[in-house]
């Protein structure tokens, strides 16, 4: 029955963001000197063709990431949804122009995944992403993430993502998202999702995306 709720909200959360981008078809409206500049600045931590980074955090790819999702989520730090310092700094300031704008770019890019995951994990982490949980009530992620992990709209693309960083994002979940309850978003429908995963699930799931293209 919990899998069916997900799975409705999921779909309801689609036909929302459909509706959202009817309206909004146009390009951003930003100089290619201004989004160089802050592209630029990204390479900092995302790396340079938005590929993450290993250092001492995990630093998530940007690369290929659903548009919508990545304005969301940059929205979410201005909002303080959700509870990153360093982001609310660097998103607070940029337009809404060129929140568009950076969304389109990192979709634009397709490096190859930095892998690194345990690659002994990855076929248990398959089945979990292909099948879920039932008995824990964990629905398939394939169900809102995609077959291929490439997302959907106000869903995130979660192949060649960095496996430490799904790793620590996933068992930290409350502690991130969801802020302001006053304020909800589709993030809301991982949080019991991700509270039904142990952390040998999680870091299954973690090394089966982190190889994926």
């Amino acid at each position: 029955m919990r899998i069916t709720s997900l799975v409705m909200t999921a779909a309801f959360v689609i036909g929302v963001s459909a509706a959202a981008r009817a309206e909004d078809k146009g390009k951003s409206d930003v100089s290619p000197a201004e989004l160089k500049a802050k592209t630029d600045y990204c390479k900092t931590c995302h790396g340079v063709s938005g590929q993450g980074f290993r250092g001492s955090f995990p630093m998530p790819r940007l690369a290929g990431q659903q548009p919508e999702y990545l304005q969301n989520q940059l929205q979410a730090f201005i909002e303080r949804r959700r509870t990153n310092p360093v982001m609310f700094n660097v998103a607070h300031v940029l337009s809404p122009a060129m929140l568009k704008g950076l969304a389109e770019h990192f979709r634009d890019l397709n490096p190859k995944p930095l892998g690194g995951g345990p690659r002994e994990f990855a076929a248990a982490g398959k089945k979990i992403y292909d099948e879920g949980i039932p008995a824990t009530n964990v629905p398939p992620c394939a169900t809102c993430h995609g077959p291929e992990a490439k997302g959907a709209d106000a869903f995130p693309r979660l192949a060649g993502q960095l496996n430490d960083y799904v790793t620590k994002k996933l068992l930290n979940w409350s502690k991130e998202r969801g802020q302001d309850p006053a304020k909800p978003d589709n993030s809301a429908i991982m949080e019991p999702i991700a509270h039904g995963l142990t952390e040998a699930q999680v870091q299954a799931v973690a090394a089966y995306l982190g190889n994926l293209e």
